[in-house]
């Protein structure tokens, strides 16, 4: 068995879902694992070799383009005769994924939060229903591509650091391939994606207001956490659609998941009931947050938000 892991460069380091990624591939106890990584510098390839990959393919890119990066993926896994490819489930792998898929006419099992090798095949383990039910799918065809959903997979360094062999791989691209380009990207400094953050506080029309989000930020701060909303929070233009968790959102998996204000519709709930730990605040003791919650606090926002902040920042120094 033969797996691709397709590797995202983030600064000179290598993001860690990638890492979770490689980790899941080590423990389907594969044979051979290779990495690809499509763009950035390639000596950020070599953090992988903490992780256990000791052979990368990188293809040099000065700009980036998803479906440049499918076509060169696709391109890769065939000359090297793959089992699987498996990818990150995040913004970036969702584009490129199902792309990969159709290209070399792969079964593509998407959102995996579990992985295992059964009597030969790779099942992927994922929700259904809105979350409601989970199903194990494995594909039947001589290549398949798993996406998993990120924070699931915990990334484990290898016992011991390996040498990592990074060498070129260049693509036949056509023009198609390279169409659409990034041509400029705006980052948020120091503000973290609710898909990567370990913890997430997230805010409900509970909080009132697009004035009233100020709440959830503070807590967020002493939390070191990303701010997360309920899609009436993102329609009624109180939040930027990035913030969004739920079924049109944004799917997460954190350590931990702070609702507040927010009653749990089946549509959030789908998109962050697979969190370790849900913590939940609405003042109504019905919600449905509370169904799923590790810990709820029946109260009101206004009141709960301030003096656990306060209490947060007595021990975070925050």
């Amino acid at each position: 068995m033969k797996i691709i892991v397709l590797l995202e460069p983030s600064g000179n380091s290598i993001k860690r879902s990638s890492l979770e990624s490689i980790t899941a591939a080590r423990a389907l106890g594969a044979t051979s694992i290779h990495g690809f990584m499509y763009g950035g510098e390639a000596s950020a390839a070599h953090i992988a070799g903490e992780y256990g990959l000791s052979d990368i393919a990188h293809t040099p890119a000065t700009e980036y383009s998803s479906t440049a990066a499918a076509t060169s993926l696709a391109q890769f896994a065939k000359s090297e005769s793959a089992t699987a490819i498996i990818v990150a489930a995040n913004a970036a792998g969702k584009e490129i994924a199902p792309r990969v898929a159709v290209k070399l006419e792969a079964g593509y099992i998407p959102d995996c939060v579990g992985l295992a090798l059964v009597n030969g095949l790779i099942q992927g383990t994922r929700p259904v229903y809105a979350g409601k039910a989970r199903i194990a799918v494995s594909a039947t065809t001589a290549m398949s591509v798993y996406a998993l959903r990120p924070n699931v997979f915990t990334a484990r360094k290898a016992d011991s650091a390996t040498s990592v062999n990074v060498r070129t791989f260049t693509p036949q691209l056509s023009e198609s391939d390279t169409r659409v380009k990034v041509t400029n990207v705006i980052r948020n400094e120091g503000k973290l994606d609710v898909l990567e953050a370990d913890i997430i506080v997230s805010g409900g029309r509970g909080l009132k207001g697009p004035e009233n989000f100020h709440l959830v930020e503070n807590l967020a701060d002493k939390l070191s956490a990303a701010v997360g909303a309920s899609r009436a929070v993102v329609d009624a233009g109180w939040r930027p659609h990035g913030e969004q968790v739920g079924q049109t959102g944004k799917t997460v998996s954190p350590n931990m998941y702070v609702a507040c204000g927010i009653s749990g519709a089946v549509q959030h709930l789908a998109g962050m009931s697979s969190s370790k730990v849900i913590v939940a605040i609405n003042k109504d003791k019905e919600a449905p947050i509370f169904k799923v919650a590790d810990y709820g606090i029946v109260g009101d926002v206004f009141d709960v938000l301030p003096v656990l902040s306060q209490k947060i920042a007595a021990v975070t120094g925050k």
